[in-house]
């Protein structure tokens, strides 16, 4: 079964990642001298790069480079970022919507109650009962809203618009506070999503549902969140040790069967 190499594939788009060590030994390992220069191995790929290195310094302060499993936990967070981004924006439109609804009530009723009358010959060779439709009367009962209610639900959706693209920005930076909102804010809305599915179903809400209940299961336990699976020390433990040993198996001094088990 075809698996994408994650490392390379990066490395391919944002260039390799190099350090040099300060350890004689280990920098000895990391470099190499070719005929159109020096080369040092990529931390993230393990390939040689020509150049200078990015970076030096003690091997623990080697930087953490994303590889492998974390690049493809990167890329999915990602994803969720683009919707979350996406969704926001629709929101903010939702919200102008409104405010923009809530201070011509009166034109928009008008302009609603004349351009109705274009679709009453049609739905009367139907024998479709235009005047008492659900669709139609939603919409009459939303110029009953009181301008100030209006109000309130715009500024409520522009708070909710900048919640979703505070962690759009934040899962997409890979930041552990933003998985946190992610998983507190979908779970928040997700009894108001089952609710609305008892209302009507659509193949849209039933997605976005499913969507939204696996994207808190797996950075729940992907992530660690809230001590789960051992918690941010695991997390950070897991991080580390992997930024570590990939200074270590380039050099050749860790086998890579030793790396399974860490």
């Amino acid at each position: 079964m075809f698996r994408p190499d994650w490392n390379r594939r990066t490395c391919s788009r944002r260039g390799h990642i190099t350090y040099a060590p300060t350890e004689p030994e280990l920098r000895r390992r990391l470099h190499t001298a070719t005929a159109v220069g020096d080369a040092w191995r990529c931390l993230r790929c393990g390939d040689f790069a020509l150049g200078e290195p990015h970076g030096s310094g003690p091997a623990d302060e080697a930087p953490l480079v994303p590889r492998g499993k974390a690049l493809r936990d990167l890329f999915i967070l990602r994803f969720l970022a683009v919707e979350r981004f996406l969704r926001g924006l629709l929101i903010v439109v939702a919200a102008w919507a409104v405010w923009k609804f809530s201070n011509s009530q009166d034109s928009v009723r008008r302009l609603f109650d004349e351009n109705l009358t274009v679709f009453r010959p049609v739905t009367d060779h139907f024998h479709w009962d235009l005047e008492h439709s659900p669709v139609v009367d939603t919409i009459r009962r939303t110029f009953d809203y009181e301008h100030k209610t209006l109000l309130v639900v715009a500024l409520a959706l522009v708070v909710y618009a900048l919640v979703e693209i505070v962690e759009a920005v934040g899962l997409w930076l890979g930041r552990r506070w933003a998985e946190y909102l992610t998983v507190v804010a979908t779970a928040a809305f997700l009894p108001l999503e089952v609710y609305e599915l008892t209302e009507h179903v659509s193949a849209l809400k039933v997605g976005t549902l499913l969507l939204n209940i696996l994207a808190v299961l797996w950075i729940l336990l992907s992530k660690r969140l809230f001590g789960l699976r051992g918690g941010v020390v695991a997390f950070e433990a897991e991080r580390h040790s992997a930024s570590l040993l990939e200074v270590e198996q380039a050099a050749g001094t860790v086998p890579d069967g030793a790396t399974a088990a860490v």
